[in-house]
């Protein structure tokens, strides 16, 4: 229960006009108070997994967002599968969501199953929270894309939905399509990565996984075969800046979700370490 507004009207009432300014500051404290609690009590529990209260909302919508919309992909192809019941298990492990906050995510992703699911309202609602900053936007699609992907292919019901959620989302459609290829060369890429660790090291994967790999680098870090080093070294710092954890969550990303796009730093890191490396840059 909210108090804090009566709380503190009482004082500054009292302060003000004594008794009757007490008495008048209780009123409109529990009025504040009942409109404080209806509007984070519609996200749930998730306003509870939050010390920063200004955060709340806005933290809030994104998780509902995510796990609601991540449902409604699951279930775009006619049916959830155990894969994509476990990833989405999986993500609220690696946020450490527990308890009541697991409960509203899981919540969530059966909301998002639903056939009339507002997908529309909830992605408005999701982009006017977070201001439509690039960086939380891209971040919260790549995740998406990663849920998609969890059976290892993408059918075209997930595609069109997908699709539709970038466009909400203010991404083109050669956005989305880059994103897609980055995401499956970033796959390969770390398979191929565990395959090399499993012999001893890169060099010793077949020709054929060599190129491929060297590819898949270049796809993940977005630049051509015959760009230069400088250019190279460019677009690398630009993906490093844009998925540091201190930036995103000085834009509002919310810790949480930080652990899901270290691995991708990591992928940009190893991408570009193979290509200095078979390049001959520093």
């Amino acid at each position: 229960m909210q108090i804090w507004g009566k709380v503190l009207g009482v004082l500054f009432g009292f302060m003000f006009g004594r008794i009757p300014g007490a008495i008048l500051g209780l009123i409109v404290g529990h009025m504040f108070d009942r409109g404080y609690s209806r509007d984070f009590n519609q996200m749930g529990g998730f306003s509870r997994f939050f010390a920063n209260q200004d955060d709340v909302k806005s933290q809030a919508i994104f998780f509902h967002a995510l796990f609601s919309v991540m449902g409604h992909i699951a279930k775009a192809d006619g049916k959830v599968t155990d894969a994509e019941i476990r990833i989405a298990t999986n993500l609220m492990d690696q946020m450490g969501l527990q308890g009541d906050v697991r409960r509203e995510a899981q919540q969530a992703f059966r909301e998002g199953k639903a056939s009339d699911f507002p997908v529309d309202d909830t992605l408005t609602e999701f982009v006017q929270s977070c201001h439509g900053k690039r960086d939380i936007l891209q971040v919260f699609l790549e995740i998406l894309i990663q849920a998609a992907y969890v059976d290892g292919h993408l059918d075209k019901k997930e595609s069109d939905v997908l699709e539709k959620v970038a466009k909400k989302l203010n991404f083109k459609q050669h956005e989305l399509l880059y994103l897609l290829s980055m995401y499956e060369a970033e796959m390969r890429f770390r398979q191929s990565g565990r395959h090399s660790r499993g012999h001893g090291n890169r060099n010793q994967t077949s020709g054929y996984d060599a190129k491929q790999n060297l590819s898949d680098a270049y796809k993940i870090l977005g630049v051509q075969t015959n760009d230069d080093a400088k250019s190279i070294k460019r677009a690398y710092r630009k993906l490093m800046s844009e998925h540091h954890p201190d930036k995103l969550i000085s834009k509002g990303l919310p810790k949480q979700a930080i652990e899901l796009s270290k691995a991708k730093t990591q992928d940009i890191q190893s991408a570009y370490e193979l290509i200095k490396q078979l390049k001959g840059f520093k």
